[in-house]
């Protein structure tokens, strides 16, 4: 399953990116203000 190559790679970085910054943002509620 590995096709797109190098779009594929950045997009699961992405995903990544977006998993750790949504536990991030749980764990540590500094942007809603409390």
């Amino acid at each position: 399953m590995s096709y797109g190559g190098g779009m594929s790679n950045s997009f699961t970085l992405l995903v990544v990116l977006f998993i750790l910054l949504i536990i991030v943002g749980s764990n540590y509620p500094i942007a809603q203000g409390y």
